[in-house]
């Protein structure tokens, strides 16, 4: 395993304890609001540092993208706009359901290298899961290699999806999309979903306007998993549009052609 790998399960591994410590009693957390139905609490924030900490403790030339604490520039060396390494970081992407005992939630890190990903960590505490990958040695689920599913028939694929704070209206292609599929999950967290595409738990995933800490360490998981991602128009800009599709290779151009028609 790579050693940047390594360190970032260390930090992911961390984050996770103050995380479950928390979940312990969650009456006491202070929930403040970013904005309608986007919640922040004093875990994500101490999860973010803790992660930060270990992160640049052993690489102080690494640049950070976090959800909480936005763009931190290299502990050491000049401060450029496109760092050569960087770790993209959400600490717990699932907040609302965190604060609701409800344990769909989890940690997510990768590190981009001249702007691709080239390792990612998801995490989730609360089930000790732990979803690696390394860009071109495939993708793994606490040690074992994981695979997206041999799903072919897409009236019998299940779906994951984001659509932001609206439900589509009935003529929009989302709704044809994830109407013709067996059935719709909405986990409330996008880094899961695309784990769970890569570990052939869900058929594919649908996301819109999406943040780079959402879709970096899923996005390399599904890839290295054998499946598929792309932004709506079939590009490689789903990490800058925040628009994606990920599902395997059978489903994948089934749910592109619902989405472009």
């Amino acid at each position: 395993m790579h050693p940047m790998l390594n360190t970032a399960i260390k930090a992911a591994r961390r984050a996770g304890t103050i995380i479950n410590r928390a979940s312990l009693d969650l009456e006491r957390l202070q929930v403040a609001r970013k904005g309608p139905k986007d919640y922040v609490t004093e875990v994500d924030r101490t999860a973010e540092e803790s992660i930060i900490e270990v992160l640049s403790t052993a690489y102080p030339t690494h640049a950070f993208l976090g959800e909480e604490s936005g763009h931190v520039a290299a502990a050491e060396g000049p401060d450029v706009e496109s760092p050569e390494y960087q770790w993209v970081i959400d600490p717990i992407d699932g907040t609302t359901n965190f604060i609701h005992g409800l344990p769909l939630y989890a940690i997510s890190i990768a590190l981009l290298h001249r702007g691709q990903v080239a390792h990612a960590v998801v995490y989730d505490p609360s089930s000790n899961e732990l979803f690696t990958a390394s860009r071109g040695s495939g993708a793994f689920l606490n040690d074992r290699r994981i695979r997206v599913s041999g799903q072919r028939r897409y009236h019998d694929a299940l779906l994951g999806a984001h659509l932001g704070k609206s439900t589509p209206s009935s003529d929009s292609p989302f709704s044809n999309m994830l109407d013709e599929g067996a059935a719709v999950r909405r986990l409330g967290s996008t880094v899961l979903a695309l784990a769970y595409v890569a570990a052939g738990r869900l058929d594919g995933f649908c996301g819109v306007k999406l943040q780079p800490w959402d879709l970096a360490a899923g996005g390399l998981l599904v890839l290295e998993a054998g499946g598929l991602i792309s932004d709506f128009e079939g590009e490689q800009l789903w990490m800058k549009t925040g628009n994606v599709v990920a599902a395997t290779p059978k489903i994948f151009p089934q749910m592109l052609g619902y989405l472009q028609s």
